[in-house]
């Protein structure tokens, strides 16, 4: 069962076996990119468990079905292809994003074209002070019931119970509703009233954080942020995309958007994801580059021990590596590489890498930090 979803796509889309062994390199000889049979690191990947031919037909078929769900979001959405990726990313490998942008950047409006393009349920639930936690996860409602002059609870679910819930300016609400989120969001389940109740699946959720306004604010702190696995920054366009927002987006109407994958699909390429072969050396070096952010491990280098205070737990290294996976068959590749690694590691890191007073005085940021650990970790292979 668990081939079906990604079986019967090969099949509908007519990825042909003879057709994806045809056009792939030998996944079980496949070195890094750049990389000859020569060079350090081949030995490696070759070295890596083989994949198997359903796979690499899935894997195929991903990669194709990548470009076109890049070209419908860009229908509504110009620019924000790195942002897109992520949000893809995230979604392939089970995790949850966390958007930090200025208001107007169409953050709503691109995880919406994500989940219509996808088939699947949205629902945005914008956070305010007086949010509620039942506001999110549901209430028990007084009814008729079919007996005449009875009456019985029933329970009303709430917003979360949809397959891609967009959580608007998190931080707006206080910590009480905060939790309920996040509890739904690692056990994928909701409690009320005594009774569990399941979440549909698959399940994310992509919420967004202001920079500019924090006046009023609750800061999620690290223990809930490390429960997102991306923080991704959303950046203002380019001058010639905001040229094309303004010719192509105030006309008449909006861009209606195919239907690419369905809920089904989108597990089935889940689990395809999990199946990816990692070779050793990535698995050592994933671990290194986790080790060396935490100033008080022997691996650490001495400007780490100057400008962090705390470093990434062991969380960072599974979102690596499954980040990676998912980086690599978006991208055709039939085992991860180190640039997979390296393509996830911002994302992933920025949020559990925490500066200290010495670091902010001098303006160095998250961001440039894993930069430079990312070089030292490159030069040590």
């Amino acid at each position: 069962m668990a081939y079906f979803p990604v079986a019967r796509f090969c099949k509908k889309q007519q990825f042909a076996r003879s057709t994806c062994l045809s056009s792939m390199s030998d996944p079980t000889t496949d070195a890094p990119r750049g990389a000859t049979n020569d060079s350090p690191g081949a030995g490696a990947a070759a070295a890596a468990p083989s994949v198997s031919n359903d796979d690499v037909a899935a894997i195929n078929a991903l990669r194709g079905l990548y470009d076109k769900l890049r070209g419908e979001v860009g229908k509504r959405i110009i620019g924000q292809e790195a942002v897109v990726e992520q949000l893809l990313i995230c979604i392939l490998a089970k995790g949850h994003a966390l958007l930090m942008g200025v208001p107007g950047l169409a953050k709503t409006l691109m995880v919406h074209s994500l989940a219509d393009v996808m088939s699947l349920d949205f629902n945005r639930i914008q956070f305010t002070p007086d949010l509620m936690p039942s506001d999110i996860t549901g209430t028990d409602i007084l009814q008729e019931s079919d007996t005449p002059g009875k009456r019985e609870f029933k329970f009303i679910k709430g917003p979360v119970f949809a397959n891609i819930v967009l959580a608007d300016e998190i931080n707006r609400t206080p910590p009480k509703t905060q939790s309920a989120l996040l509890e739904a969001m690692q056990e994928h389940k909701v409690t009320a009233a005594g009774r569990t109740l399941s979440l549909p699946e698959p399940f994310f959720v992509l919420a967004t954080q202001n920079p500019i306004e924090q006046e009023g604010t609750y800061q999620l702190p690290e223990a809930q942020l490390d429960r997102f696995m991306f923080f991704i920054h959303v950046e203002y366009p380019s001058e010639a995309e905001e040229l094309r927002i303004a010719r192509e987006t105030t006309g008449s109407g909006g861009a209606s958007l195919e239907k690419i994958l369905d809920g089904l699909e989108v597990l089935g390429f889940q689990e395809l994801v999990q199946r990816v072969p990692v070779p050793d050396h990535v698995y050592e070096t994933a671990v290194r580059l986790v080790r060396m952010t935490r100033p008080k491990e022997e691996a650490a280098p001495d400007w780490i021990r100057k400008w962090v205070m705390w470093g990434a737990g062991p969380r960072a290294v599974q979102y690596l590596i499954r980040g990676a996976k998912a980086h690599a068959v978006l991208h055709g590749s039939y085992l991860v590489r180190m640039e997979d690694v390296e393509a996830v590691a911002k994302p992933v890191l920025t949020h559990r890498i925490l500066t200290n007073f010495q670091a902010q005085s001098e303006g160095v940021t998250s961001p440039q930090i894993i930069e430079r650990l990312i070089d030292e970790a490159r030069a040590d292979q």
